[in-house]
């Protein structure tokens, strides 16, 4: 019993950020590597289990903590719907900030589209993000015909740069 409260006591307990309906929790390593996996967590998902594209973003924060470079707070956020604490869909950085920078992304389930979840979450984690000593902005991106993605950056607050990433996707940014 004593040594499970101690293992229990050393866990690290995972970020909470709360806005008016949502919670982001923050995925632990293991529940990252459960959903990189297609498992439901133990999680209820709207949908019924994580979509493939919250399943690629767990799979980054599982590689990040096997290669002992993940940081906390600089992973992949479970979007709970708080008035039913269901699974909405997942947000998170591309890693911890670099240059004062940071990416994030995101994916909404299909039925949890068109409400405004991702918008107001968007703007809570980029919030967070710009509210920490090493990051003065947040950068995110998108293909260009992925309208309603470019909508949700647009009312979070971010602006479309001139220029395109790497890849030719466009380039939205928010700074203090």
């Amino acid at each position: 019993m004593r040594a499970a409260a101690v293992e229990d006591a050393a866990r690290t307990a995972p970020r909470l950020l709360v806005t008016e309906r949502l919670w982001l929790r923050e995925a632990l390593p293991e529940e990252a590597r459960q959903i990189a996996a297609g498992d439901d967590a133990g999680l209820r998902w709207v949908g019924d289990s994580p979509s493939e594209e919250t399943q690629v973003a767990a799979r980054m924060t599982a590689r990040a903590a096997d290669a002992g470079v993940h940081r906390p707070g600089w992973g992949m956020y479970l979007l709970v719907r708080s008035a039913d604490a269901r699974v909405v869909g997942a947000m998170g950085f591309h890693g911890p900030p670099s240059d004062g920078s940071v990416e994030i992304g995101f994916d909404l389930a299909a039925p949890a589209r068109g409400q405004g979840h991702a918008t107001e979450a968007l703007r809570e984690l980029a919030r967070w993000a710009l509210e920490q000593p090493e990051v003065d902005t947040v950068i995110a991106t998108t293909t260009e015909d992925n309208t309603p993605s470019q909508r949700v950056m647009e009312r979070a607050g971010f602006q479309l740069l001139p220029r395109r990433d790497a890849e030719g996707l466009l380039v939205h940014r928010l700074t203090r």
